[in-house]
């Protein structure tokens, strides 16, 4: 069952789940280019609380250390390694 919220900004809106995020201001973060422009607003808020804004900063991190960040799943390991590709970049080898 959705409940009616209303975030600091003034915006209502409706959700089902406990997460406090507000979609109309999740929109107005999102990056117009790069890399976490790519992404959807939970996985783009996983790799901004984990620091990682570049592609530098993500090829020091594994797949599956990617992965195992709350708000990430499979479906966004390709669109982070065409990032990585464009600069001439991978992720780091899993150990």
């Amino acid at each position: 069952m959705k409940t009616k919220r209303i975030c600091n900004n003034g915006h209502t809106y409706f959700k089902s789940s406990d997460c406090p995020t507000c979609p109309d201001c999740a929109g107005l973060e999102k990056p117009s280019e790069g890399m976490l422009s790519l992404l959807a607003a939970p996985a783009r808020r996983a790799l901004i609380r984990a620091n990682i804004t570049s592609e530098v900063e993500l090829s020091k991190y594994s797949k599956n250390e990617i992965l195992s960040m709350h708000g990430i799943g499979p479906s966004c390991i390709p669109k982070l390694e065409k990032a990585l590709q464009e600069k001439g970049l991978k992720f780091k080898k899993s150990v």
